[in-house]
């Protein structure tokens, strides 16, 4: 099924609202990431659909076609550029796929995979949101005249923050799986990267650097996850 079709007929983007009329999947594994795109789509006019891993994304889109999709690199079950890769070459082709992350290296990635475009978390800006879609839009899917951007900075909900740092506990708890830590580092770091929480975000940084170094983590593992819980209990405050 195509997402399109039901809401192009009755729906065109406006200054204010260029991206009515559209549908964007979201492939991403953070609630707090996934809340500042809902309140982009929001501000724009889109409408969101939310996968959390690539088996969801896939099972999704074998049911609908979105007009965008916007990708997370760093997903719990791969990487998105799997799905970057798929989608490309597909026919039809989905007129918009992106790629996202907090890492600095993941653009090459990403648009090395066929990406039409990239976003670099933390994703705040109205504008440069609506900027990455639009610009990569088929000339005649693209607004004309100009747009009135509210280009206030977003603001997600800190309950998907607590969400997500549950989430990192459940995880933690698989201490001995090298994959389970390879995951819950990398996406602590780009969620309290998103979230400006500097603290959590060294943490993460300096147990993938021990790891990296081949050091013993335990010290390192402990402080993470005593941070984790300091935030499911309220006791920092974003």
């Amino acid at each position: 099924m195509d997402d399109t079709k039901p809401l192009a007929a009755h729906l065109r983007p406006t200054a204010a609202r260029p991206l009515l009329g559209l549908t964007i999947l979201v492939v991403e594994d953070s609630r707090f990431s996934c809340d500042a795109m809902r309140l982009l789509c929001l501000r724009s006019g889109a409408r969101i659909r939310r996968a959390d891993c690539l088996k969801s994304a896939r099972r999704h889109l074998r049911v609908y076609r979105p007009s965008v999709v916007i990708i997370d690199l760093g997903l719990p079950d791969g990487s998105g550029a799997e799905l970057i890769s798929e989608l490309t070459v597909a026919c039809p082709r989905v007129d918009v796929v992106l790629g996202t992350s907090g890492d600095s290296f993941s653009e090459d990635v990403a648009l090395a995979a066929g990406a039409d475009g990239f976003l670099a978390k933390p994703i705040t800006s109205v504008a440069t949101f609506q900027n990455a879609i639009l610009s990569a839009l088929p000339v005649e899917r693209q607004p004309s005249g100009p747009r009135l951007v509210n280009d206030d900075p977003v603001t997600p909900d800190p309950v998907a923050y607590r969400d997500d740092m549950a989430h990192a506990a459940d995880v933690l708890d698989d201490k001995e799986s090298d994959r389970a830590l390879s995951y819950v580092t990398q996406f602590l770091t780009g969620v309290a990267r998103s979230a400006g929480d500097g603290v959590l975000q060294k943490a993460a940084e300096d147990l993938a650097e021990t790891r990296r170094m081949g050091r013993p983590v335990q010290s390192h593992l402990a402080r993470l996850a005593a941070l984790v819980q300091d935030r499911l209990a309220d006791r920092v405050a974003m």
